[in-house]
């Protein structure tokens, strides 16, 4: 057996509906964790709260998690820092004298989603942490902050050629049987799948649009509402508010001391991504220095090969070390303080820490195989796509959808692209050498569906409540989790479906072009029919 079927739905769903029904997003994730080992136990409680602590322990022990968790709690400290040294106001203080409104600040928010494109939990965080002082001053309520932080931290992942995600994409969609027939390097693959990315090219558009035109509808129209009043967030209705760090005045501090950690920060990121890969190659026997592991691969084969978790983590202690130094160095703060401010940093983390336990938790025992103690979500779902034998042309639009739901329910955009781009290439690469396809034509039908893939993945992610770059989003914003998923979930749907329809017409056609022109006339019609309608 490689699924419980329908049962494995029991989880997520439980998670989802308990998360809007106790605002709970603790409790809401305990039970959907409980209720995946009770599943997997037969209804056998003791032999449940076992696995739930094997499992605990099991997702801490892994090093890229504990690496991201760390590089979590210390972003928390370098905020903190931030905060209580007054860098941050200061910053806040001077950027607002320039950003007079909040369509300036979300505007500025975009830009920065866009410049930060190395790893969606670094854009997401750090993004969130430098532009929530200058939004909450601009009037912008903290949900509206977190969508385009959650958003376009996401998307442009996907579209850069230089992040984690594309080194997983690559690494996937290589080993996938029928890649070959393609006649494409991983590189190349990836660089032509940029242009088929309807989904998170239509998410970067509907945020623009949105700032541009101001066409924000349904619930974040009545978080802006209230925003006006000045409740920035709503923690009475959806919880409280994570990593919601308090920036203090010091008339010593001035823009220059927010700005450089930041950039420091950015640059750190970008040295340590190739960097780690080079350290790793350093082996003692054929590479026994940096130098010759520097001469032995190009710089984007060293990016393409990093360990993100690892690259991060380095980035941040060494930005935290030299900002701690900085503003000891510039009096802004005693040693002291300073390490109580980090302490509190680190706090405010714990809610966001917990959750993400919990988030990698359900996520494990839903798309893990009975063999490994889960439940095989993922390939159940799969699976009906795989025995439906779609024609070729509505392939894209029913990949979208499925890897969409497989994402939503999981929580994770990484495993639905393991389980759906090993299904999809060899199904899609198949067809087009049964109907006697040509080489480009092969390629081109290859590109929508993967691409279809990618773009339900990602709209899983931006929808999912259990989703750990929702809660990282939420985090960096300073929105409570439930308001930023309750807010979001509108605008995550509305792209959803254009994407879909684009989909369906780009594989009528098999032409991207189609998909293209399909899909921004949708999203504009929804800029502008949406907000008259959904008030």
């Amino acid at each position: 057996m490689d699924n419980f079927g329908a049962l494995g739905l029991i989880p997520p769903l439980l998670a989802i509906a308990l998360a809007f029904f106790t605002k709970d997003a603790v409790l809401s994730l305990f039970v959907g964790v409980l209720s995946g080992t009770m599943i997997v136990n037969s209804g056998n409680l003791g032999s449940s709260l076992l696995d739930v602590s094997n499992l605990f322990a099991k997702i801490l022990g892994d090093a890229w998690n504990v690496r991201i968790f760390l590089f979590c709690a210390l972003l928390g400290g370098f905020v903190g820092l931030l905060g209580h040294t007054g860098a941050a106001h200061s910053f806040g203080v001077w950027a607002a004298k320039r950003l007079k409104s909040g369509q300036s600040s979300q505007f500025m928010t975009f830009i920065f989603g866009l410049i930060i494109f190395i790893d969606d939990y670094f854009s997401a965080l750090a993004t969130g942490s430098i532009m929530r002082p200058i939004s909450d001053k601009t009037g912008t309520p903290r949900a509206k902050l977190a969508y385009n932080v959650h958003s376009t931290a996401t998307a442009v992942c996907v579209i850069v050629p230089v992040s984690s995600w594309v080194v997983t994409i690559m690494s996937i969609s290589k080993d996938a049987q029928g890649f070959e027939s393609l006649g494409l390097s991983p590189l190349e693959f990836f660089l032509g799948l940029i242009t088929y990315n309807l989904y998170a090219f239509g998410v970067l558009l509907f945020v623009l649009g949105m700032i541009v035109f101001k066409a924000d509808f349904g619930p974040m129209k009545r978080a802006h509402e209230r925003a006006k009043e000045g409740k920035l967030f709503d923690e009475e209705k959806f919880g409280l508010v994570p990593n919601d760090t308090e920036f203090v005045e010091n008339n010593r501090a001035n823009p220059f001391d927010m700005i450089l950690p930041m950039i420091l920060l950015i640059c750190s990121v970008l040295v340590f991504f190739p960097l780690t890969t080079m350290i790793a190659a350093v082996d003692g026997s054929k590479i026994t220095s940096l130098t010759q592991a520097y001469h032995s691969m190009s710089l984007s084969d060293a990016f393409k090969n990093t360990d993100a978790s690892v690259a991060l983590l380095h980035s941040i202690i060494f930005t935290f070390f030299f900002t701690f130094i900085y503003y000891i160095f510039r009096r802004l703060v005693s040693a002291k303080a300073s390490m109580a401010a980090v302490s509190e940093g680190i706090k405010s983390m714990v809610p966001a820490l917990t959750i993400l336990i919990l988030a990698w938790s359900i996520g494990t025992i839903i798309k893990s195989a009975p063999s490994e103690g889960g439940l095989g979500l993922g390939v159940y779902l799969s699976g009906l796509v795989v025995n439906g034998d779609f024609p070729v042309f509505l392939l894209a639009s029913i990949v979208f959808l499925v890897s969409g739901l497989i994402s939503f329910a999981t929580g994770t955009s990484w495993g639905t692209f393991g389980i759906m781009i090993p299904l999809v290439m060899p199904i899609v690469t198949a067809l087009g050498v049964s109907n006697n396809m040509g080489l480009e034509e092969l390629q081109n039908i290859t590109f929508i569906c993967i691409a279809a893939v990618v773009g339900g993945a990602i709209f899983g992610d931006n929808a999912s409540p259990i989703s750990d770059s929702t809660i990282l989003s939420s985090t960096g914003a300073g929105c409570p989790v439930l308001e930023h998923i309750a807010t979001q979930m509108p605008y995550a749907v509305t792209i959803a479906i254009a994407a879909a329809i684009s989909f369906l017409f780009t594989g009528i056609f098999g032409s991207i072009a189609v998909g293209w022109v399909c899909n921004i006339a949708l999203l504009l019609a929804a800029l502008f029919v949406l907000p008259k309608v959904w008030r």
